[in-house]
């Protein structure tokens, strides 16, 4: 008894380091897009560091949930393909233990990356979705309170310049002067005596308050020109002006159901929003099939070392993307049912298995 939980202890360790590095890399190479606009904000836009965490922490759930199956995937075929090359594997099933046996440190690793994937896609993506508007939000408004206080041109969203003069000796000066070019067809320079930054978490919105000012503006008429005087005018900014990603509303299940209804079920985004609904647990339970398979692949493709590992459980997630992508256009044309294009890909995989993990076993 004591020889084989050290022997579980030994196998659970050998996924760990494979597992360890491929969730590093995976999750390093999908945050790669998200890290360049992290590095402008922190750099260029002035944003402090701690904003800018608390930025990164709000993206880590809705890509670990992507990361850790295929980080699964990749420990397992590593792990097996090593032990089955160093015949370490062949000494084991010579002392009668069998690939059922030798593989229940796996069965329970694939249970907690299973658990820990349904944690993600079930509470962490919602959590993060609803705080990532207000930290976006607020890095808004502070990317805005940064730009007002430097004294110098600045561009706090795309195509909004603004410009307030060193205050010098003076604290009392406050004028400000915004070149708001965001409508094309309706350009407009403003300046104002005063002004004062608003937040609304209601709407998503940052506002500008300007007092006592003139709005400059040209209308579709080349030859003519406005000048309009106001005592006070909120210049909104939304989160979708500032390249801020804003979250869409998803919505509930019985909506999407009494949407389908009016449609007769032909309404192809309504039926993909459906069939994400039914992924929010079949995508977690890939990973529990993808650890599994990794044993015999792993076993046959033990040669490959760990960069083949890598690999091969690309290969392997490639497919099964694939067959989601299938599964999809299927479900969209009206020809299988959300659930059972959600099910599909997990099904298979998990028949080819149950296959081939019993035939290696009887090798």
């Amino acid at each position: 008894m004591f020889l084989r939980t050290l022997l579980d202890r030994y196998i659970f360790a050998e996924l760990l380091s494979p597992f360890s590095l491929s969730l590093g890399a995976l999750c390093f190479v999908m945050l790669t897009r998200e890290l360049l606009r992290l590095v402008e904000l922190l750099v260029s836009k002035g944003v402090g560091i701690l904003a800018v965490l608390k930025v990164f922490a709000h993206l880590l759930p809705s890509f670990l949930v992507l990361t850790l199956p295929i980080a699964a995937i990749i420990a397992s075929i590593t792990a097996f393909g090593r032990l089955s090359l160093d015949k370490e594997l062949v000494a084991m099933r010579a002392a009668g233990l069998s690939l059922l046996r030798l593989a229940r440190p796996v069965f329970l690793f694939a249970l907690l990356v299973f658990g820990l994937t349904l944690w993600m896609a079930q509470w962490g993506q919602p959590w993060s979705s609803t705080n990532l508007k207000k930290v976006a939000l607020s890095l808004l408004r502070d990317q805005l309170v940064l730009a007002l206080e430097r004294g110098s041109f600045n561009e706090p969203i795309p195509k909004m310049m603004i410009y307030v003069a060193d205050r010098g000796d003076n604290p009392a000066a406050n004028g400000i002067f915004i070149s708001d070019e965001r409508n094309a067809d309706d350009p407009r320079i403003i300046v104002a005596a005063q002004y004062q930054v608003l937040l609304d978490s209601a709407s998503d919105q940052v506002a500008l308050r300007l007092q006592d000012g003139v709005i400059h503006s040209r209308p579709d008429q080349v030859d003519q020109y406005q000048l309009a005087s106001f005592s006070s005018y909120d210049l909104k900014l939304s989160l979708n002006q500032s390249g801020y990603t804003s979250t869409e509303e998803r919505p509930t299940y019985e909506q999407l159901i009494a949407q389908l209804d009016q449609s007769q079920w032909r309404d192809p985004p309504a039926l993909r929003r459906l069939m994400e609904y039914y992924k929010d647990l079949a995508f977690p339970t890939a990973s529990l099939v993808f650890c599994i398979l990794g044993v015999p692949v792993g076993i046959v493709s033990k040669r490959s070392g760990r960069i083949g590992g890598f690999a091969v459980g690309v290969a392997v997630v490639v497919v099964y993307y694939v067959l989601n992508v299938t599964c999809e256009f299927l479900v969209t044309t009206s020809v299988i049912h959300p659930f059972a294009g959600a099910w599909m890909p997990n099904g298979i995989f998990a028949l080819v298995t149950i296959v081939w993990f019993y035939k290696m076993s009887r090798q």
